[in-house]
């Protein structure tokens, strides 16, 4: 039989990479946005399926899936920095909400490691990800819910400061805070080790760091502006 997963946001630039390595395995996939282009993905594995997650009304999305995978992410304009909507927060208890209905339980949500305030980040870098400080504090109040929820087998992947670069596997995982001299995690790498998660039933009710050395020119503060764009 094969396994279906449920994919909240698969047109962005992480839950694209989700999809993308989910349909070479042979997986099939249903994904859940509000709406989307004709033309986004002709694969016969691939379902669209309309829904907004902060209205919690898409419990037919969850008909007949394995697992859900959420990779949703905030766009980085000014004003959603300045006041983000509740997408994992709000997002976090619908969805859950949906799981208990539809007895779906097995669950996989993007966070990010600067949800730990004890990450160790450098200085530099805090300073310089300040306007994000909302959106990483809305992903660890997504973490506290999950945490309370003892029937569903959720994962929370911390990623380190994303990356577009090249699909590697060569990522390090630890669940204590960043893996040792690292900072950096390629999206491709995020989105292999969200579907492992999910495939291998690993890290069930806990929020693993993963991130990869990268070359100096990658961790330093003039490469931070590759990625203060939108998810």
């Amino acid at each position: 039989m094969t396994t279906k997963i449920l994919l909240i946001g698969p047109t962005g630039r992480t839950g694209r990479l989700v999809l993308d390595a989910a349909l070479e395995r042979g997986l099939a996939v249903r994904g859940l946005e509000r709406e989307i282009d004709d033309d986004f993905c002709d694969h016969e594995n691939f379902e669209f399926c309309s829904g907004d997650l902060l209205e919690g009304d898409f419990d037919s999305a969850m008909d007949g899936v394995d697992c859900v995978i959420s990779a949703v992410g905030l766009e980085r304009d000014p004003q959603t920095l300045l006041d983000p909507p509740p997408l994992y927060t709000e997002g976090a208890v619908n969805i859950v909400r949906a799981m208990r209905r539809t007895q779906v339980r097995r669950l996989i949500v993007i966070s990010a490691a600067f949800a730990n305030p004890h990450n160790s980040a450098p200085r530099w870098f805090k300073a310089s990800v300040l306007p994000l400080e909302r959106v990483f504090r809305q992903m660890g109040e997504m973490e506290r819910i999950l945490r309370v929820c003892d029937d569903i087998e959720w994962t929370a992947v911390r990623p380190g400061w994303l990356l577009n670069r090249g699909f590697t596997g060569e990522y390090s995982v630890a669940l204590d805070n960043l893996p040792p001299k690292t900072l950096r995690t390629r999206r491709a790498d995020a989105a292999h080790f969200m579907l492992e998660c999910a495939l291998a039933g690993r890290h069930v009710r806990e929020a693993p760091f993963i991130a990869r050395r990268e070359s100096l020119a990658l961790e330093t503060p003039p490469a931070l502006i590759e990625e203060l764009l939108p998810f």
